[in-house]
């Protein structure tokens, strides 16, 4: 027998089935990431489908049976986040963030903090105002939200001394393998780039909350090396690459 369950949710993805439903994949207060099916959803006259575009924040009842997918039995507006998907800049931003949660927490298990950075990260999309001739992948926010990802999953990249002898000058590049930067004399393999300007700026991006991302002093040097900092973190740890990043 299943029984019904009401958490918050935040819609990263859906994707239609049949003439008229839709599958979710969602990352829920309660249990983490879920899929659930969306009957009847694409209907004209459907009593929620407005309310479970991407991106948005819900409150949702939900019934478990005895398959994979839940079932969407009743769904809440919190945040529409209608601005981030009206908008590409923003779209951009948000999509990022929304498949680095499907590949860093993909299993059924509360984790409350990244749910809560989920939510907070998306309401500063709301009013982020674009770059222009700026890179959406490049964002401030959008690094310091991944780098918080990867800490909260365990991969944080440790960038204040290297991560084989702990010396703390002579910074030459980041090692995936290592975990974190390497100095000159422990970087005796393939190491990523790391100028002073990408270490201070991950350093400054880590030690920030999200609402204070534009004020780490990043560079455009540093953005890019950040960036590929996290790519190459998500490659060696988690074995993917973010399909949003090569957009």
């Amino acid at each position: 027998m299943g029984r019904a369950y009401k958490t918050e949710a935040v819609v990263l993805r859906s994707f239609r089935l049949g003439e008229a439903d839709r599958v979710l994949h969602l990352y829920t207060l309660e249990r983490g990431r879920i899929g659930a099916v969306a009957k009847g959803v694409r209907k004209t006259k459907s009593r929620f489908g407005a309310r479970l575009e991407p991106l948005g924040h819900v409150e949702l009842l939900l019934h478990q049976g005895g398959g994979e997918l839940q079932t969407v039995t009743g769904a809440e507006l919190i945040r529409s986040h209608r601005q981030i998907r009206e908008e590409s800049y923003r779209l951009s931003v948000g999509l990022v963030a929304a498949e680095a949660m499907l590949r860093l927490f993909p299993e059924q298990e509360a984790n409350e903090r990244a749910f809560r950075a989920l939510t907070r990260f998306l309401d500063l999309v709301d009013e982020l105002e674009p770059r222009p001739n700026g890179a959406p992948v490049a964002d401030p926010l959008v690094l310091s939200f991944q780098l918080k990802l990867l800490w909260l999953s365990g991969y944080l990249p440790h960038v204040t001394s290297c991560a084989e002898c702990g010396a703390d000058r002579g910074l030459k590049g980041y090692s995936p393998k290592a975990g974190g930067a390497i100095c000159e004399s422990c970087a005796n393999g393939s190491v990523l780039p790391l100028s002073r300007d990408g270490l201070l700026g991950i350093e400054g991006l880590l030690r920030r909350p999200l609402d204070e991302a534009e004020t780490a002093g990043l560079t455009d040097r540093g953005a890019r090396e950040a960036l590929s900092v996290i790519t190459a973190s998500y490659e060696y740890h988690g074995g993917f690459r973010l399909r949003t990043l090569r957009a």
